[in-house]
């Protein structure tokens, strides 16, 4: 559960700072719900830039965004890209809901939303006194950061030196204080040392990704209800949803599977992690190239007891695709040899390296379960190309000159000629060795409990259940911190 105490001294100082920089918290609801937004926000968000360092931003922390750089509103219907057949080689519609129009150009910035906010309008948060520290593998810092600013607090961003250099060029100008730990997108042990360091300081207060609850809670009542809405506006007579794949990053937004399965109990929720750490599927470790997912161990917040598969993406395959989805040469090979219009090459910008991935889960899950003409498949893309055009031209030194040949070869190799090796579909007994996992990370070295361990598989309804049911309570305290700031009225 989310601790939801008010520190009433706090919260008065917390309602002034709002009060006084003209800061309206958003509720879970109207992200679920944007159209319920009041006018005089949407009127005032005509004016403002999707990434625009203004408080009203925070109410485009939905997945129902206009696809507008600026002044856009809000749409029934998520932004979504439908891959085609042609491209995945298997017959199921895969359908990828788009991280690329919220603020940042990620989602992230929703699942910071959710552990920042319980603790802002509970006043177990203090602007005026605490720094709000993210612990990240690039984009939930990014996240953090954004949010921290939008509620007038100072936010410290924490990733590993090895993330792409748009990714500290972004954080510095927002004016985030960064560290830089050692190694790449897998070594989150060395992040965690380092929060374990900052904790001695009571200036800093960890919002730790992978532990704390608001992030599934946000996952679950936002992204899971959003995917839901996106599949009731495209299935055709006869089909069901069969089957989503998120990678584990966090592991929040596998809690949107969560929410999905409720709505779908006969669907397959897989979670995806890199061959070169393939920590879920074979108590593996290493490093990778997968930008968006950190490994070497569970998160605490993984319901791995409602996981379905375990599939391990070689992060050449994304490497590859990346490379393919966002040149000219490989765009030219789309548009002749697969047909695509330039409305869907345009779309296949919106995969970043992780969404790439997620794809990749989709179509290995639809080979393993042989999905038809009647199954759907959904997935997220985290984020965009955006933050990784220094990794194109990266490829392109390594590999050298592209062109229509290499892009052909890359499609067949890459995506068409995906196997079934390297996933596993989880008995009981594999759910349990994973969720074990967690002991030697979080019992062992980051203060929990064997009983607290003990309760998220046993204790399902006082636990996951109760999370994701406290939006409501959450949702009052947002309401009452808005009315005592007066900024509504």
């Amino acid at each position: 559960m989310i601790d939801l105490t008010k520190n009433e001294a706090a919260l008065e100082r917390n309602i002034q700072n709002a009060k006084e920089n003209g800061i309206i918290i958003p509720t879970i609801h109207e992200m679920q719900h944007p159209e319920e937004i009041p006018g005089k926000i949407k009127d005032k968000l005509k004016n403002v830039g999707l990434w625009d360092v203004n408080p009203l931003n925070l109410f485009r922390i939905t997945w129902k965004n206009e696809p507008k750089e600026s002044g856009g509103l809000f749409q029934e219907v998520p932004n979504y890209v439908e891959l085609p057949s042609e491209l995945t080689g298997v017959p199921c519609r895969i359908i990828a809901m788009v991280g690329k129009w919220f603020p940042t150009g990620c989602h992230k910035v929703g699942a910071s939303f959710g552990c920042l906010a319980p603790r802002l309008v509970t006043g177990q948060f203090d602007v005026q006194k605490h720094k709000a520290v993210w612990p990240s593998t690039g984009n939930y810092c990014r996240g953090g950061a954004f949010n921290s600013r939008l509620m007038g607090a100072q936010g410290v961003a924490i990733l590993p030196a090895e993330m792409s250099q748009e990714r500290f060029d972004w954080l510095h100008e927002i004016g985030a204080e960064v560290i830089a730990t050692p190694g790449c997108e897998s070594n989150v042990k060395e992040i965690f040392d380092k929060t374990n360091e900052l904790k001695q300081d009571p200036q800093y207060m960890i919002f730790n990704q992978f532990e704390e609850m608001g992030n599934p809670l946000w996952h679950y009542n936002v992204t899971g209800n959003a995917l839901e809405d996106v599949y009731n506006a495209i299935k055709k007579p006869g089909q069901r949803l069969a089957g989503a794949c998120f990678t584990s990053g966090s592991a929040g937004t596998m809690s949107a599977g969560d929410r999905l399965k409720e709505l779908h109990p006969q669907m397959k929720l897989g979670v995806g992690e890199a061959l070169q750490c393939p920590t879920i599927l074979n108590n593996g470790f290493g490093g990778h190239r997968i930008e968006g997912i950190g490994d070497k161990h569970i998160p605490w917040i993984h319901n791995v007891k409602n996981s379905d598969m375990a599939i391990a993406i070689d992060d050449e395959d994304s490497q590859r695709l990346l490379r393919l989805f966002n040149t000219p040469e490989g765009q030219k090979y789309m548009k002749e040899a697969l047909g695509f219009d330039d409305e869907l090459i345009e779309k296949l910008t919106w995969l970043g390296i992780s969404g790439i991935a997620n794809m990749l889960c989709c179509i290995k899950m639809a080979k393993y379960y042989e999905f038809t003409e009647r199954d759907v498949v959904v997935t997220v893309l985290t984020d965009s190309a955006v933050m990784y055009q220094s990794r194109i031209n990266e490829l392109n030194e390594m590999y050298g000159a592209y062109d229509v040949n290499e892009a052909r070869l890359d499609h067949n190799l890459h995506i068409l000629n995906l196997k079934t090796d390297s996933l596993m579909e989880m008995t009981y007994a594999d759910r349990k060795r994973v969720h074990n996992l967690k002991y030697y990370t979080w019992v062992e070295q980051q203060g929990k409990t064997s009983e607290e361990l003990n309760a998220l598989w046993y204790d399902t309804e006082g636990t996951w259940d109760a999370v994701h049911a406290q939006a409501k309570d959450l949702d009052e305290l947002i309401c009452e911190f808005n009315e005592r700031t007066g900024l509504l009225k």
